[in-house]
């Protein structure tokens, strides 16, 4: 399926685009059109952030990110965490929200907006933009997907090991991660 969307993709428009790729059609093709040329949106194309979209821009109901999610009832707790980050970088951009030190998806907003505005100034095409964050993106899910199967399989982390640094807890995480890949 052909989905479209506006040109100087950023943060909800970058994870719009991942989570229809990763959940919804895998075999997605994203176009772009100008802003304020939303008249050349091809006609056989689902718009995605678009003002009058099912699936419309981020507004008082919610981000595209939020409507895709219940749109297709995508149900997973890593989702919606991810939605929280989302949200949150919206408000931040959108509302002047500063996350306190203890708001960990508030944290994550912020260096999430830094990494999507180095990708507007290293690649020129919005498919680069896509293409090269779809990584970090599902390195995000990987890391709230094991964290939500270790919290609701009742796992404790291991400590860290001076000698080892990293190495326990990381070794743990990846056993965990590895068996819901392999389930």
């Amino acid at each position: 399926m052909k989905w479209v969307t506006r040109d100087y993709v950023h943060l909800d428009r970058v994870a719009s685009p991942w989570l229809i790729k990763r959940f919804v059609d895998r075999d997605a093709e994203f176009v772009f059109v100008p802003w304020s040329r939303d008249h050349r949106m091809p006609a056989d194309a689902i718009p995605i952030a678009l003002p009058g979209a099912e699936l419309g821009p981020h507004d008082a109901t919610g981000t595209t990110f939020d409507k895709i999610v219940a749109k297709y009832a995508i149900d997973d707790p890593a989702i919606a965490r991810m939605a929280r980050v989302i949200r949150a970088g919206v408000a931040y951009v959108l509302e002047g929200y500063r996350p306190p030190s203890d708001d960990e998806d508030g944290q994550t907003a912020v260096g999430l907006l830094a990494f999507a505005e180095g990708m507007l100034l290293t690649h020129r095409q919005d498919s680069g933009i896509l293409d090269a964050s779809f990584l970090i993106y599902d390195a995000l899910y990987a890391n709230f997907r094991t964290h939500a199967l270790v919290a609701s399989r009742g796992l404790a982390l291991p400590k860290r090991d001076a000698g080892r640094g990293p190495a326990p807890e990381i070794e743990f995480l990846r056993g965990v991660y590895d068996s819901d890949a392999k389930a």
